[in-house]
């Protein structure tokens, strides 16, 4: 708003809060007529002023005069104010603001309504206010703002008015003159005013700030808004002389305050979520009926598929089809207006004010919609139809933009309401388009982050984990669905040689796409390092010196703590032949054991420094379980609560696992349904493993002295325990390949130890074997004249991958062939 129209606004409220006294004046300056309020606050009744003149109140000579002179110019100026000194009944002196202005009778001599209100009572007021407001606050008014005067006797005939009501109402001072209001203007609003006024004349009490509409003609506005105030003046006896009606327009006042009111809604309604078609339904839905009484939001299409949004729109086969309709409301229950449901497709013509909104980025105003032959409706009949149907009369349509590109378009109408848009309608319509724009921005750009998060966390996600013969497992993970997105949790289940399995379970501190990018670092180097096939203390300590590398390696050199990394890790291996669990975690919660009867433990686990310190070494440790027991690995999400400690989480976890009647994976729900937090505060997973144990008819063993002789031995007593497993089919590998194991072991270890032998059957048919050497073997390039080199290259031909890894007094290798479903 500008200065003068704040300051309008500011007069009308004041207008809107106070009661000052009233007298009335003759055109020699008598009184004929004093109110209660005037005796309640100069302390004089009635019979004591009325007939006296008037200036005998003022103490001063100066002001006497003053009001004197002001008297002659007002007789053009119509009204005037002035701060005077005026004598109580007590004899002391009261300041007080006059307001004084000028009135018109049949007898063509003006009188005086004279409205006094005692300063000390008057609020601070805008310096810009130059000209008085003649009643009720009696402060200075802009010249913008006149107040209307009307005199009635006591049956409510007109016999005095100002210049200024005629104006305000519409009725010319012929035609109101000697009549009563509902002669002059007929109707109910005149016939409730009257009953106001006969209620005034007989009680004495006065009526403030009654609202009411604007009594014009049928061919002028009638949208404006009065507010009136309703006063008796008594005579010298103490009887009602009449009722004083004092108006003002406050039209503007009332529809700022809607403005502000919608406005203020709108901080509060439109952008509750991140959800950019709930977003456009608030939007529609706040309109309705506020602004107007039909209301669509469509969005370009890109932007609920959190696309880029459309910066140029170009027209194909004479339509846009790039919208879809996100908001819809309206008066009418089940919106029969619309063309098109929320969600589908919204096609509408190239030459429209639809398109030319987009195209150039600026609101559509038409208070009076044009549906005559030869407009851009021909082209569109079944809207053109829609428009005819439900007396569509007036029409706003405003751009929905951020940041310079185009979101969509917001379409307000007018059906039942008769009153057409305005200048300050298109103005509210498009302070609330700006809002929800910026809502839908945010809404549009978290969900873009959130969904490449979700992705690339989904993609780094183990899609169908399988712990193969050593574990069944199950898992949940629960991003959370706070305005933070995702997290960094991770969990892996990484087949391991000699039917083991690796249970990985992480978080890395924060959310969103840059934990989900980190996340996805660690567990690429966590499987490389798994396949390194090291104990769990010296992978979790490989792991924590990759974090530190690639912090330092993203850091900004002039701001070396700008990038950091920060994650926990658990990392265990289980082995189903000896049915050992080897174990270490870097800041972790500690795993939970649940025995095949439901007793549930938190093994003794060292802590350990979270992953990018480099504090401390890790320690391990072994656990040997008994076949049927669960591993339950968790992130800190499952246990957590802001208003608990952190053991009272471990109780509710241990509570919620010890149920050995469900089934794994109803045991896995049940835990997380069970203590999720609600509302969710953090992402939740939980990785449960079942153990299982392989029996020593799936497992032959053999240790042999370091000679060349031996060879031909393990390989007959390989082949015989082929046969008796029926795999005498992969016979004739397997000799092969315990022959070249064999030979590179008596070449590389020393001769006073022995080798050993063993194969499993399981998922896969894997030979191991064992020496005391730590040189571990290389597949090399043989050349032509080379005598050696090329047994490695045939084992990777016979079988499906080989490796090796270390043990306490040497090294293994071990070789893994591929078994039929059914074996």
């Amino acid at each position: 708003m500008g200065s003068s129209t704040e300051t309008a606004v500011s007069a009308q409220s004041a207008f809107e809060t106070f009661s000052p006294a009233i007298a009335l004046l003759d055109a020699q300056g008598t009184v004929v007529g004093w109110s209660q309020a005037a005796q309640q606050l100069l302390g004089y009744s009635a019979a004591e002023v009325v007939g006296r003149s008037a200036g005998v109140l003022l103490v001063a000579a100066e002001d006497r005069v003053r009001a004197s002179q002001a008297a002659q110019r007002s007789a053009l100026w119509d009204r005037w104010s002035h701060l005077a000194h005026v004598r109580h009944h007590d004899g002391r002196s009261i300041d007080v603001r006059l307001c004084v202005s000028s009135l018109s009778g049949q007898d063509g001599r003006d009188w005086w309504v004279v409205s006094a209100t005692n300063k000390a009572s008057l609020p601070a007021w805008p310096a810009e206010a130059t000209v008085a407001e003649p009643f009720l606050a009696t402060l200075p008014l802009p010249s913008c703002l006149p107040i209307g005067v009307v005199i009635r006797d006591t049956h409510l005939r007109c016999i005095r008015v100002n210049d200024t009501q005629g104006s305000k109402d519409g009725i010319p001072l012929p035609k109101r003159l000697g009549r009563r209001l509902t002669e002059a203007a007929p109707g109910t609003e005149a016939e409730t005013l009257e009953a106001v006024m006969h209620q005034v004349l007989g009680s004495g009490d006065p009526v403030i700030n009654m609202d009411y509409q604007a009594l014009l003609p049928v061919n002028m506005r009638s949208n404006r808004i009065l507010t009136a105030s309703f006063v008796r003046l008594d005579d010298a006896q103490g009887r009602a002389l009449g009722v004083c009606a004092v108006s003002v327009d406050v039209t503007d006042t009332r529809r700022a305050r809607e403005r502000l009111a919608i406005l203020g809604e709108a901080s509060r309604r439109i952008g509750t979520t991140l959800d950019v078609m709930q977003t456009a339904q608030e939007l529609a839905d706040l309109a309705v009926p506020f602004l107007a009484d039909y209301t669509t939001v469509d969005l370009a299409e890109s932007v609920p598929l959190s696309e880029e949004p459309l910066a140029h729109l170009c027209p194909h086969d004479g339509h846009i089809p790039f919208f879809r309709r996100a908001g819809l409301a309206s008066i009418h229950p089940g919106t029969p207006e619309s063309l098109f449901a929320r969600g589908e497709p919204v096609f509408v013509p190239s030459a429209s004010p639809f398109t030319d909104v987009l195209r150039s980025g600026k609101s559509h105003f038409e208070p009076i919609l044009d549906t005559t032959p030869g407009t851009w409706l021909d082209h569109y009949g079944a809207l053109a139809e829609k428009i005819r149907e439900h007396a569509m009369h007036s029409l706003m349509v405003v751009p929905i933009h951020a940041r310079g590109a185009v979101l969509g378009v917001a379409v307000f109408m007018r059906t039942k309401n008769p009153r057409p848009f305005e200048e300050d309608d298109l103005l509210l319509a498009e302070e609330l388009v700006s809002w929800a724009a910026l809502a839908l921005d945010n809404a549009r750009q978290y969900v873009r982050e959130r969904s490449a998060a979700l992705a690339l966390q989904r993609l780094l996600h183990p899609h169908r984990p399988t712990g193969g013969s050593a574990a069944d497992v199950a898992w949940r993970y629960l991003p959370t669905d706070s305005h933070h997105g995702i997290g960094g949790d991770w969990f892996d289940v990484i087949p391991l040689s000699g039917a083991r399995v690796a249970l990985v379970i992480g978080d890395v501190v924060g959310h969103g796409i840059n934990a989900a990018a980190q996340m996805g670092q660690l567990r690429t180097a966590m499987h490389t390092l798994a396949d390194m096939d090291m104990p769990p203390d010296e992978v979790l300590s490989r792991l924590d010196e990759q974090v530190i590398c690639l912090t330092e390696t993203e850091a900004d050199p002039g701001h070396p703590d700008s990038t950091t990394m920060a994650a926990t890790c658990l990392y265990a291996v289980y082995d189903p032949i000896t049915r050992t669990c080897t174990m270490a975690r870097a800041g972790h919660p500690p795993p939970a054991v649940i025995d095949p009867h439901g007793h549930v433990t938190f093994p003794d686990l060292p802590t350990g420094a979270p992953l990018g310190l480099g504090l401390v070494p890790f320690e391990s440790i072994t656990l040997e379980l008994a076949e049927g027991s669960v591993l339950a690995l968790y992130t800190d999400g499952l246990i957590e609560a802001r208003d608990q400690d952190i053991s009272a989480g471990m109780n509710r976890l241990r509570a919620a696992l010890a149920q050995p009647h469900l089934t794994l994976d109803d045991l896995c729900s049940s835990t997380v349904n069970t203590l999720r937090a609600k509302p969710p505060t953090d992402d939740v997973t939980l990785l449960l493993a079942q153990t299982c144990s392989l029996s020593t008819d799936h497992v032959a063993s053999w240790q042999f002295p370091s000679d060349p002789a031996v060879v031909s031995r393990a390989r007959t007593l390989a082949t015989r325990q082929l046969t008796q497993w029926g795999l005498e089919y992969l016979a004739d590998s397997t000799e092969l390949i315990v022959s070249e194991l064999f030979t590179n072991a008596i070449i590389h270890s020393n001769t006073d130890r022995t080798i050993g032998l063993r194969i499993i059957r399981h998922e896969m048919l894997t030979c191991e074997v064992s020496d005391a050497s730590h040189c571990h073997p290389l597949l090399r390039h043989p050349r032509c004249a080379d005598e050696h080199g090329r047994g490695l290259f045939l084992v990777t031909q016979l079988s499906r991958r080989w490796g090796t890894r270390h043990i306490p007094d040497g090294k293994l290798i071990w070789v893994d062939q591929q078994l039929p479903a059914s074996a």
